[in-house]
């Protein structure tokens, strides 16, 4: 669980034994709190998320996030740098200590740059999937699947190198489901863990014998590309309107044409956007399509984001 944690005077925390000075908020969620923190032992920034635990299984969840993190020693996926609990009379809050990263997330690049009226280039585009399929590699290669794959859960590095985050989502990458009871809570569990609007078809919808994978992650994976390529997510709009994702993700996704894009890179989308999750492409053939995808080595320096 951690060192023990208590507030301190003039806006600070100690953590682990050492002291963190409170800045401002970052922002929240339903039953979460982000904040910018300073380490006054190193003078580093670092985001302090705050998880408001309500019941024993909101504590284990928590708990489960942070031993998410600690599974991985990855560049493509946020580490996490100390974990604890505490108590707040009959409640608790977790605490999730993490690297701050100043450049936000691929969501406030793309918005960043929709709103002058411009987007990623392919270059860029490849570079970003590159990393993003990396991160994805490993925790898949670890039994896992992220559920929760989208532009505000990818954190942007100094040299705009993808970082996953918000692990609190990831389960078991190989789901058997056996019988109506067991395909009805999966369906209730993506509904209330994994974003609409990037939520593979088959987890709308569960079939009572079926098996489901990691390769939501890949469907997921594709409205990321599509958010990259076209400044927003391809259900997205649908969502905003009121009309049913749920039915739009049946039908097979229209790509729009734009000059700004190789063939290569629609195929490449039209292929993670396959409705039937047996024949979307695993992320090992994903990464060996890129990898041949990427500019040469010289260019790259170009082509940062």
């Amino acid at each position: 669980m951690g060192h023990a944690l208590c507030v301190c005077s003039r806006g600070t925390v100690l953590i682990d034994n050492k002291r963190y000075l409170f800045i401002q908020k970052l922002g929240e969620g339903g039953f979460s709190y982000v904040d910018l923190v300073e380490g006054l032992h190193d003078g580093h920034f670092y985001a302090l998320k705050r998880i408001l635990c309500h019941e024993q299984q909101d504590r284990e969840e928590a708990q489960r996030e942070a031993d998410m993190h600690r599974l991985f020693h990855h560049p493509n996926i946020l580490r996490l740098v100390a974990y604890c609990l505490r108590e707040r009379g009959t409640k608790h809050e977790a605490w999730l200590l993490l690297p701050f990263f100043k450049r936000g997330t691929l969501w406030n690049e793309i918005e960043r740059l929709k709103d002058k009226g411009n987007f990623l280039t392919e270059d860029q585009i490849l570079q970003l999937l590159l990393g993003i399929c990396r991160g994805l590699e490993a925790i898949h290669a670890r039994g896992y699947a992220h559920r929760d794959l989208k532009p505000t859960n990818i954190l942007l590095g100094d040299e705009g190198q993808p970082v996953l985050m918000d692990l609190g989502s990831m389960n078991q990458a190989c789901i058997h489901v056996e019988g109506s009871r067991q395909a009805l809570a999966l369906q209730d569990w993506a509904a209330q863990r994994c974003t609409i609007s990037y939520r593979a078809p088959e987890l709308f919808s569960v079939q009572s014998h079926c098996v489901i994978d990691e390769r939501t992650d890949v469907w997921s994976l594709g409205c990321v590309l599509y958010a990259m390529m076209f400044g927003e997510g391809p259900y997205d709009m649908v969502f905003q309107k009121g009309d049913s994702v749920a039915l739009a993700v049946q039908n097979q996704l229209s790509i729009p044409q734009s000059s700004r894009h190789s063939s290569a890179l629609r195929q490449l989308l039209a292929s993670m956007m396959t409705i039937d999750p047996q024949e979307r492409p695993p992320i090992s053939l994903l990464l060996s399509q890129l990898e041949a995808l990427q500019p040469p080595a010289s260019d790259q320096h170009t082509t940062q984001i």
